[in-house]
């Protein structure tokens, strides 16, 4: 919630249902030169009686709305007689509340689509009738009242409703993120044209808001800054020296072993340059054979987890990092001979690692899409006791950015990719057995009839295909009658976020007899149809090589040892220096390259390699870049013939997802 402390004519209201992109909405009604404030969802309506609110927006949710337990609103919200937008969730509540109906249908929609829009809508003045907008959602509303107005149509399927007089407005889509193209002009609709804002709040300087934030800093106190090479703790490094001084700044960076290619002396030379000394402490061996303590959610009894080259739950390894990482921290301090009394450790922490750790510092309601490392339980407790600082907790990754450049750090610096602070044990996926549940056969099975054997025509023709739009079912008639490409379901399970929450899903590998370049626009085409299609998909990826004959089922056991973490170091340093010298770094935003532990082709105890690039400015949704368009196809082509050559390297992939409804890492 905003300080008040300042004054302000106008003001929005932004109920939380706990949305992933809570905080986009808010930072977008600010970049609009409106003042917001977040609110949990069930605040009552009395709170806003105040005409400084000019308007209300409900965000999504990760719930059903006939969930035991979902987010309800609080009472007299529709009695302000001010503007409501309900946005997925919060759209589906208001239509709720007005007795309609709200039902899961057999397809869901999560990442980029097409929707149609009636532009004699405020909310959609000056728009095109056709818009390319984000859904994410399992639950569609059916139809709405006699004085509602359906205003926007996805397919059959209902995106957008207002109600007019009341200045009552819903969309399905989500307004606030960069995948919807034109979503900031309809926030711009509904502040402006709809409630009637003005648009006078400008935000403070951001930078002295955080140098505010660090002079709390007691004057016989010191800071401790984690640094980790990224532009987050490199900025805070930065504005600690400024605003504290040399003398009172310690600069830590912990090689957990599970670095890229030469980072810790990148690392050490970026500090160097900007005359902060750095302290590197190499833990790996420690981190290898590291354990922590975690809280069964069941029993809510605490257990000893395994040692972390034994581990393969993926929760379980971040965890086990994060808590290591920050005891090593402490002990570090120890040894300096001063205490948590006498030092305040500093980390880089941005909104987007909060919002996705479900950090009750920004939303009571958002469901845990990740543990980040710097927001484990043991960071959490030290963050309530008031031994951690966290300046830049409330920016993304693009305000960093400027921040940086502001503060006249290299751009080299600045514009350096972001890599997660766990490193590269999070993109190996650790498994000793397939993981085939009780529908991997049957979508297999469905996957086969979509791709070889769909018509439109057949009497048999499954439910979910029923409902095709007109251009999905051109595409998969053509894909049937040429047989171009299969798809089989891999037998791991990969993160992804749909309906506002985490899913662990199978990964769709979708090959073609490669002898051809890959037919991109098709690919990314199936992309989008294969998860709405099957719920038990949130990843499609396109494999090079030969066709797949049928769905794999070896899996080398894979855990975080020493040669497993160096196969993957070698190979991720091959992709990005290919990027660089094929000048295509710059035109991504995010590059991961994960090993899974499949082996093909009867290539035994080898393992495979997907590549992931993600375009995105909000760094909390995003796309793969697409070979031809928005990347060199050569660069990614050559990349691949490279590390088919890396030994034990069985296949590689290419991620085609958008986030959603994967996730930016697969793990």
């Amino acid at each position: 919630m905003m300080d008040k402390a300042h004054d302000c004519s106008e003001r929005i209201v932004i109920l939380d249902a706990g949305s992933q992109f809570g905080k986009v909405i808010d930072r977008r009604v600010r970049e609009l030169c409106v003042e917001s404030e977040i609110w949990p969802i069930d605040t009552p309506g009395s709170k806003f009686r105040d005409p400084v609110y000019k308007g209300i927006i409900i965000s999504g949710g990760p719930q059903s709305v006939y969930a035991e337990g979902a987010p309800k609103l609080g009472s007299g919200i529709f009695e302000l007689n001010i503007p409501v937008l309900g946005i997925c969730y919060g759209m589906q509540l208001m239509c709720l509340r007005d007795g309609r109906h709200v039902e899961k249908k057999l397809q869901r929609e999560d990442g980029q689509f097409s929707v149609e829009i009636d532009v004699r809508s405020a909310l959609f003045k000056g728009l095109e009738p056709n818009q390319t907008v984000l859904l994410t959602h399992g639950d569609t509303v059916l139809d709405v009242p006699d004085d509602w107005k359906v205003i926007g149509h996805s397919g059959n399927m209902i995106a957008a409703v207002e109600h007019s007089k009341k200045k009552l407005y819903g969309v399905q889509f989500h307004p606030e993120v960069d995948l919807t193209e034109n979503g900031r002009n309809i926030l711009r609709n509904f502040l402006y044209e709809i409630c009637g804002c003005r648009g006078k709040f400008t935000l403070e300087n951001r930078r002295q808001l955080v140098e505010n934030e660090l002079s709390k800093v007691s004057s016989h106190q010191k800071v401790m800054i984690l640094v980790s090479g990224g532009v987050d703790s490199t900025v805070c490094a930065v504005l600690c020296k400024m605003t504290l001084g040399t003398h009172r700044v310690h600069a830590l960076h912990i090689d957990t072993g599970f670095l890229r290619e030469n980072e810790s002396q990148m690392v050490r030379d970026a500090l160097n340059s900007l005359d902060i000394d750095l302290k590197i402490l190499d833990i790996s061996e420690q981190m290898y054979s590291a354990s922590t303590l975690i809280r069964d959610p069941g029993t809510g009894l605490e257990r000893e987890t395994g040692r972390l080259d034994e581990t393969l739950h993926p929760e379980e390894k971040r965890r086990i990092i994060g808590d290591t990482f920050m005891k090593v921290a402490q002990d570090e301090i120890s040894r300096m001979g001063m205490s948590l009394e006498d030092i305040f450790l500093v980390q880089g922490t941005l909104r987007p690692d909060l919002i996705e750790s479900a950090s009750k510092t920004v939303s009571q309601a958002a469901d845990v899409i990740k543990t980040h490392h710097n927001d484990t339980a043991l960071v959490r407790e030290l963050r309530e006791k008031g031994h951690i600082l966290e300046p830049l907790s409330s920016y993304h990754k693009d305000e960093v950015r400027a921040l940086g450049l502001k503060l006249g750090l290299p751009e080299e610096l600045v514009w350096r990719q972001p890599f997660p602070g766990p490193g590269l044990a999070i993109r190996i996926i650790c498994a000793d057995k397939p993981i085939i549940g009780p529908s991997f056969y049957s979508t297999n099975q469905k996957l086969h009839y979509l791709m070889n054997c769909y018509r439109p025509d057949d009497p048999n023709l499954p439910p979910e295909l029923r409902e095709l739009r007109p251009e999905e079912k051109n595409l998969v008639q053509h894909l049937a009658e040429t047989r171009y490409f299969s798809a089989h379901l891999l037998p791991i399970l990969t993160v992804g976020v749909q309906g506002d929450a985490r899913t662990y899903k199978h990964v769709c590998a979708i090959s073609s007899d490669g002898h051809e370049t890959p037919r991109w626009s098709e690919l990314f085409s199936l992309a989008k149809l294969l998860p709405k299609l099957y719920h038990d998909i949130n990843r499609v990826v396109y494999m090079f090589g030969s066709r797949l004959a049928c769905a794999p089922t070896c899996v080398t056991p894979t855990r975080l040892t020493r040669e497993v973490v160096e196969k993957l170091r070698i190979v991720d340093h091959l992709f990005n220096t290919t990027l660089k010298e094929q000048n295509q770094y710059r035109k991504i935003s995010q590059a991961p390259v994960v090993l899974f532990p499949l082996a093909f082709d009867g290539k035994a105890n080898t393992r495979s390699v997907a590549i992931r690039t993600i375009i995105t400015n909000d760094f909390m949704t995003g796309r793969p870049a697409r070979p031809g368009v928005d990347i060199s196809e050569e660069s990614i082509l050559a990349s691949v013939r490279q590390i088919e050559q890396v030994p034990g390297i069985a296949r590689v992939v290419y991620d085609l997802t958008s986030k959603p409804p994967a996730t930016t890492e697969w793990e």
